[in-house]
């Protein structure tokens, strides 16, 4: 076994989800992750925690929804709720060989199946959770790279030294904390305020996302106003949106277009009251993330980016007080801050053109 593959497990055990004996772990990963469920598997198993492994492919999901009924799918799967909620860590691996294999699940059943499913998604949140990356060959295709150049690419991700990239973060963290406003100004098609008053800034480093290496928030939800240009590929349900513009008001998408794959940017937002509304602010700063690949898990982290998520908050940016977003949708999109671009905490520029205030080349 390639000992990148037991560096990557052992990040996932010991750093993120920190399994101990006697803890009920969930693994839950596509077929072709297998050799990174038996690496986690085998570190579990020397903790001497208890593992559960499901090996699910898109396919499958794809065959389900379509065959099943929209009254089916409004049915809650009490089954993985029962399993989330038993377990005290959920490890999950991404890994696909065909990212468009659920492309033409028409949108409706995916927003049914969300909605009916909250209850799911709030079972694994409340575990120590971890989301993470097989290199399979689908996402090196999509990324347009060999499988071992995108192998590479992953692993310097994260196998890294986290508690460094914990240090650096802290700076912005201590910059963000306590503002109150931010501005996002990208050229000349985004430029959008946002209030952050009494929210906490969250610092990613070996949490819940692996690859980490980001800092993030969640917007007062009604205080969002102005327009932005993702000028970054979407990736929603194995469909690629282009050019997605949203303009807010009193913090609601009150305008929204996009140049590829409208319709479902439209079914997006329709989801649900949360949907139209913003959850999180983040800003990516792992710089080993130095191209966009067409996975979030990386692109949101990548340097010189900020990402906005629309839909649910998550609970523990939303400061005592504070209303969270409510949503079943958490859906994240990208804004290059590479040139022309600005963010401002309370009108001081704390980042221009990619570079931050506390590095050199500011």
């Amino acid at each position: 076994m390639d000992p990148r593959i037991r560096d990557h497990a052992a990040v996932l055990v010991d750093d993120c989800t920190g399994i101990e004996a006697g803890d009920q772990v969930a693994i839950v990963a596509p077929p072709a992750a297998e050799p990174l469920v038996t690496a986690v598997a085998e570190l579990v198993g020397e903790h001497g925690g208890v593992v559960s492994t499901s090996l699910g492919s898109q396919r499958s999901q794809r065959a389900y929804k379509l065959a099943a009924a929209e009254e089916t799918l409004a049915m809650e799967n009490e089954m993985a709720r029962a399993k989330y909620e038993a377990a005290d860590a959920v490890v999950q691996i991404r890994g696909g060989e065909n990212l468009s294999e659920t492309g033409d699940i028409p949108p409706e059943k995916n927003a049914t199946s969300k909605r009916a499913n909250q209850a799911v998604q709030e079972a694994l949140l409340d575990s120590e959770w971890v989301l993470t990356q097989w290199p399979s060959t689908g996402y090196a295709q999509k990324a347009e790279m060999s499988t071992p150049a995108y192998e590479d690419f992953v692993w310097n991700a994260i196998n890294k030294d986290w508690d460094a990239v914990r240090e650096h973060q802290a700076q912005l963290v201590e910059l963000l904390d306590p503002a109150e406003e931010v501005r996002i100004v990208s050229g000349d098609t985004t430029d959008v305020t946002m209030s952050v008053a009494g929210n906490h800034a969250e610092n990613d480093a070996d949490d819940n996302n692996m690859p980490g290496g980001e800092v993030f928030t969640a917007p007062i939800p009604d205080s969002v106003e102005g327009e932005v240009l993702f000028d970054k590929p979407v990736i929603i349900q194995g469909r690629e949106i282009l050019d997605v513009r949203l303009v807010f008001e009193d913090g609601k998408v009150v305008e929204h277009a996009a140049s590829k794959n409208e319709d479902l940017l439209t079914s997006l937002l329709e989801t649900d009251e949360g949907a139209r509304r913003l959850g999180e602010l983040g800003i990516g700063m792992n710089r080993d993330i130095d191209r966009f690949t067409g996975n979030m898990l990386f692109d949101e982290k990548m340097g010189d980016t900020v990402h906005m998520a629309i839909g649910r908050g998550y609970e523990e940016t939303v400061g005592e007080g504070n209303e969270r977003n409510e949503s079943t949708v958490h859906e994240d999109m990208i804004v290059d801050m590479s040139e022309d671009s600005r963010i401002e905490f309370d009108g001081e520029v704390v980042q221009k053109d990619g570079a931050f205030v506390f590095e050199d080349g500011f």
